[in-house]
């Protein structure tokens, strides 16, 4: 089984990781906003270390591919690009949201459930995308705006579990049905990606490095009271 490293900036946690043999034997995680830059490359470095080995010893690279945040995804991916290119290791993109879903999978034990992660898109927006408990697509990801009839085809027959901080801000709207239900204590994590990452590795579904781009969904707008010199 491969040795793979995992990168996760799809939101404002910055987590990286490492497994052998299927198996999570490294992680760090941080959840201070904006400090993807700083904390990706020390991250890469500690679990390195502990793990005693080498940028060479990997097998390939996984990194969190979208949807969520602009920037933190393109630090993510292009962190996990440069690698790649220097190595000469494969890359593995894996879906933010169905990774969210795997996670979200673990921590509850009901078979009839829908998986819906959810991160926030700013303003009245979620990224959001439904999955059966083995993790298989329901409904395509989509950037919408969330209201009391969102979901309802799903709510009327299955509880629908929400997680993310997308979830969060829906919360009390989608609260009134019955089948909805919220798994707070979730955090979104780069160890989520392994079931997933190693599927992919066995079947040599790589992207290729030239032109892989994460996905965004929708276009990047500034905010201009972030963006310096515009008043």
């Amino acid at each position: 089984m491969p040795r793979i490293l995992y990168i996760e900036t799809a939101t404002q946690v910055c987590s990286v990781s490492i497994s052998h043999n299927g198996t999570l034997v490294a992680i760090r995680e941080s959840s201070i906003a904006n400090s993807h830059s700083e904390m990706l490359s020390t991250f890469i470095g500690e679990i390195m270390n502990e793990t005693n080995l080498e940028l060479k010893d990997l097998d390939a690279i996984a990194v969190s591919m979208g949807p969520g945040s602009y920037t933190g995804l393109r630090i993510g991916v292009s962190s996990a690009k440069g690698l790649c290119y220097s190595l000469e290791k494969p890359l593995i993109a894996v879906s933010t949201l169905q990774s969210m879903a795997n996670g979200m999978s673990n921590l509850i034990s009901d078979d009839k459930a829908i998986l819906c992660p959810m991160i926030d898109a700013r303003r009245m927006e979620v990224y959001a995308s439904l999955f059966n408990v083995k993790n298989e697509e329901l409904r395509e990801i989509k950037a919408e705006i969330i209201d009391e009839n969102s979901f309802n085809e799903y709510l009327n027959s299955h509880p629908v579990y929400f997680a993310g901080d997308g979830a969060e801000k829906c919360k009390e709207i989608l609260s009134v049905h019955q089948n909805a239900k919220f798994i707070d204590e979730f955090v979104i994590s780069s160890k989520d990606m392994i079931e997933i990452a190693i599927s992919k590795f066995a079947k040599k579904d790589f992207v290729d490095l030239a032109y892989f781009e994460p996905f965004y969904l929708k276009d990047f707008i500034a905010d201009p009271s972030r963006v310096k010199g515009l008043k």
